[in-house]
């Protein structure tokens, strides 16, 4: 898989407005405060391309921070899905920067897993990705 992506493959995009709570010490965005909102991003992706409201993250591959955010900056977060395992679904991540358009990081692979009430791996059913959000759980 090619660690670049075009906005073509990105299926699922959200924005973030980097405010003084979410800066490091040297004054830039917090690598700590951006995984978390990749993560939650990435749930709520997989959330509504699994139709379960039951999904944890297994694995997230190496970050590659490549730039970063300042104050008052607004960054894009994009996310793919590559692949749909029996009880699985693997995405890349992208965020960039909205103003200098500067890639600020890159995960090639984040694996989540579909799961049931007691937490045990789940089959999902689901093998493309879908456009109509008619994958949403029903209930929680």
């Amino acid at each position: 898989m090619a660690s670049q992506s075009s906005d073509a493959a990105i299926n699922f995009r959200t924005r973030k407005w980097v405010r003084p709570e979410d800066l490091n010490a040297n004054g830039t965005l917090f690598g700590g405060s951006l995984l978390r909102w990749i993560d939650e991003e990435a749930t709520i992706y997989a959330i509504v391309q699994l139709g379960n409201h039951r999904v944890v993250t297994k694995f997230m591959s190496e970050i590659n921070f490549v730039s970063s955010a300042q104050q008052g900056d607004i960054i894009e977060m994009g996310l793919r899905a590559t692949d749909f395992g029996t009880t699985s679904l693997t995405m890349m991540a992208e965020v960039r920067n909205m103003f200098t358009r500067q890639k600020i990081l890159t995960i090639n692979r984040i694996v989540f897993v579909n799961v049931d009430g007691n937490g045990r791996p789940l089959p999902h059913g689901y093998s493309e990705i879908t456009y109509a959000r008619d994958r949403l759980p029903q209930t929680h």
